[in-house]
């Protein structure tokens, strides 16, 4: 019997949990894969994320029972960060198909932009912005407009 050092467990990596309650197609592992893999990159492997698919009527009930602002959106953002817990991103497929002519790389820019803010990112004034902008880029491999 040999003895040596004893191996460190693989780290298991962030946990991101999917909900799909909409009807536009989604390569919900793609997206899973690059929720994780932003989370990584940025220092959180052990944060657990909640990842939503939703209506438009769903987003602008939430949009406007939280941010007070009418009308659908493509993206929101409710972060928990407790117990590991990052928080929440919201995207709706069919605000994001009209917004933009590709729909796979604009719900990987909206994934990623979710989990900026949720990471505390913001782009409310220039600098922010930009520091924003070239992570989101970096990570969905998107320009945002």
């Amino acid at each position: 019997m040999s003895s040596g050092p004893v191996p460190k467990p693989a780290a298991a990596g962030p946990v991101v949990l999917v909900s799909n309650r909409q009807r536009t197609p989604v390569d919900i592992p793609a997206l899973v894969d690059l929720a994780s893999r932003t989370l990584v990159a940025e220092g959180r492997p052990d944060v657990e994320l909640s990842l939503s698919f939703v209506t438009p009527a769903e987003i602008e009930e939430l949009h406007v029972r939280f941010m007070d602002e009418p009308g659908p959106t493509d993206v929101l953002s409710f972060p928990l960060d407790e117990d590991g817990l990052l928080g929440d991103v919201v995207v709706c497929p069919d605000v994001a198909a009209a917004n933009a002519p590709d729909l796979d790389g604009e719900l990987r820019l909206l994934v990623v932009h979710g989990i900026l803010h949720l990471l505390g990112f913001d782009h409310q004034e220039e600098g922010e912005r930009a520091v924003m902008w070239e992570r989101q880029e970096r990570h969905s491999g998107v320009s945002a407009p």
